[in-house]
């Protein structure tokens, strides 16, 4: 085991088990929604993954140490804590780690430290990618180059509507991972569940997308796998208002010079603004049907690893 990296017991003996198990993100508590709501939400999130059959294991930096599941304590403080605490991309564990320090893990770092713990499956929101005018800022997030690397299963409601969604699949493409999409065959963006983009493939059950994964790991490929599962109907937002606020925000972004890791944080924040907080409800639907779907998946992973 990695020296720097913690298991909380109870996710350590269900691994060890080979039972199921579901990596969760921190930043979502930290940066993604004000206290109380962000401990509520992530208190939530791990009850839902316990009811449909999976041990959830809420990931982050505390103290320099990679902890893979925290308790309800370590959820207040990050919670409370908030936007003081650093939000962690993969260029920033090492130094983490050497001051001591805490972070917010991001898809990127959730995705590390889940595989450095044997963690198969991993409920997120959404992923990042690629920003709207990166053909002149290079603006792309870390996400997809860590999909493209680490061979663990990202369970999504698609890629941030406030990225560009095409040259995010490009992207994706180019870096061999397959863009599953869950009951549908267009890829969701986020607060809506159509973009007009086609995924890689459909599948309509756990048991698929676990075989799809596990077929993926016995063939020795690298990368990860990303399931787009799209927000729930009665909690979708209309496609022209989400467009609308999101083109606002982009717009006083520039005017700012908000770029780099501070810009994701700040259009979210600025869209649920623009829609009366809206997006934030929406955004926290989403997570918990995502959780849903990943302890499902992690369930039918376990049972074909335990059969085999």
């Amino acid at each position: 085991m990695n020296q720097y990296l913690d298991i909380h017991p109870e996710v350590a003996a269900t691994l060890a088990a080979g039972k199921p198990v579901v990596a969760l993100e921190s930043t979502i508590i930290s940066h993604g929604m004000p206290y109380p709501q962000n401990v509520e939400t992530a208190l939530n999130v791990e009850r839902i993954v316990r009811e449909n059959g999976a041990v959830p294991a809420t990931i982050a930096v505390i103290g320099g140490r990679l902890k893979a599941g925290l308790t309800p304590e370590e959820i207040e403080y990050f919670g409370k804590k908030g936007q003081a605490i650093a939000k962690a991309s993969r260029r920033d564990l090492a130094v983490l780690c050497a001051r001591g320090e805490d972070g917010a893990t991001t898809v990127t770092t959730t995705m590390i430290i889940a595989h450095m713990a044997g963690i198969k499956i991993f409920a997120t929101g959404g992923i990042g990618g690629v920003h709207r005018g990166a053909e002149t800022t290079m603006d792309i997030s870390a996400d997809l180059e860590e999909l493209g690397q680490t061979p663990v299963m990202v369970v999504c409601a698609g890629a941030k509507s406030i990225l560009d969604l095409g040259l995010t699949l490009e992207y994706l493409e180019t870096k061999g991972v397959p863009v599953i999409g869950y009951g549908t065959e267009e890829l969701p963006a986020f607060y809506t569940r159509s973009s007009g983009f086609r995924v890689d493939y459909r599948m309509d059950t756990p048991e698929e997308l676990a075989k799809a994964f596990k077929t993926q790991n016995d063939l020795g490929f690298p990368g990860g796998m990303l399931v787009t599962n799209p927000i729930p109907e009665e909690y979708a937002m209309p496609l022209e208002t989400i467009n609308a606020a999101i083109e606002q925000a982009l717009a006083e972004c520039n005017e700012k010079g908000i770029h780099g890791k501070e810009t994701t944080p700040f259009l979210l924040a600025r869209v649920s603004e623009l829609t009366g907080g809206n997006s934030l409800a929406s955004n926290i639907r989403l997570v918990y049907n995502n959780a849903k779907v990943a302890a499902q998946t992690a369930a039918a992973y376990s049972q074909l690893t335990t059969n085999n």
